[in-house]
């Protein structure tokens, strides 16, 4: 059995457009001001999906989805996070888990938590979890500026695994 680790981070800002919705680990979340990105700019999702990919030895989310790129424009993140499961799976690896910490002074992430650790557990076929962090009041995240988030991802391969 082989086991691979990956380190994912992402982070944006918040719009200036009050209309733009928030979405995190999947979930649109009520009565916030969405990210700015290319995307849907799921930070959540996003450090999911860096994780997975440099687990498996396979990149990196903007080699997959450039920003240059008209496709991606407003792209659903959790779709991407399924294209890169098909990637890693492809590559032979299988999820262990995902843990994930995100840095943000707002919005609470506990009444959302769990619907969003089931959403991306069901995308990866494994456990996902999510902690929350605050930055305390120090630099653009503790000014609430944007939120950022930090992934490990554990991938379980066998000898053909690559």
């Amino acid at each position: 059995m082989k086991l691979r680790i990956g380190n994912g981070f992402d982070i944006h800002r918040f719009a200036d457009d009050s209309s733009r919705p928030l979405v995190l680990g999947g979930v649109t979340i009520p009565g916030e001001v969405g990210l700015l990105g290319h995307s849907d700019a799921d930070v959540i999702t996003h450090a999911v999906a860096e994780a997975l990919l440099g687990a498996a030895g396979l990149g990196d989310l903007g080699s997959h989805f450039p920003d240059t790129d008209d496709r991606w424009r407003g792209a659903v993140s959790t779709e991407l996070l399924a294209h890169v499961m098909v990637l890693v799976r492809e590559k032979g690896w299988q999820v262990a888990n995902v843990d994930c910490s995100v840095i943000a002074e707002r919005p609470k992430l506990s009444p959302h938590r769990q619907e969003m650790q089931e959403l991306l557990s069901a995308v990866v076929e494994a456990p996902v979890t999510i902690k929350g962090r605050r930055a305390e009041g120090i630099g653009g995240l503790g000014r609430s500026e944007g939120i950022a988030c930090t992934a490990s991802a554990l991938l379980i391969g066998n000898e053909e695994s690559s």
